[in-house]
């Protein structure tokens, strides 16, 4: 019998597949720790400018 044409034969994933995931957790984790690291720098930056526009410049700035 032909295996190509049985209709017997079911066909499953990979294995190549399943032995790559372990690779991709951690770059999904040092992805998702940059992502967070930057939204959050970014969000202390914008409270940091709301912070001197409402009080006005600071004494180091006025120095400069």
């Amino acid at each position: 019998m032909n295996p190509v044409h049985d209709p017997d034969v079911v066909y499953l994933a990979d294995h190549s597949v399943l032995l790559a995931i372990p690779a991709f957790v951690p770059a999904f984790l040092v992805a998702g720790l940059v992502i967070y690291l930057a939204v959050r720098d970014r969000k202390a930056e914008a409270a940091e400018n709301a912070e001197n526009a409402k009080h006005g410049p600071s004494e180091n700035e006025e120095e400069n």
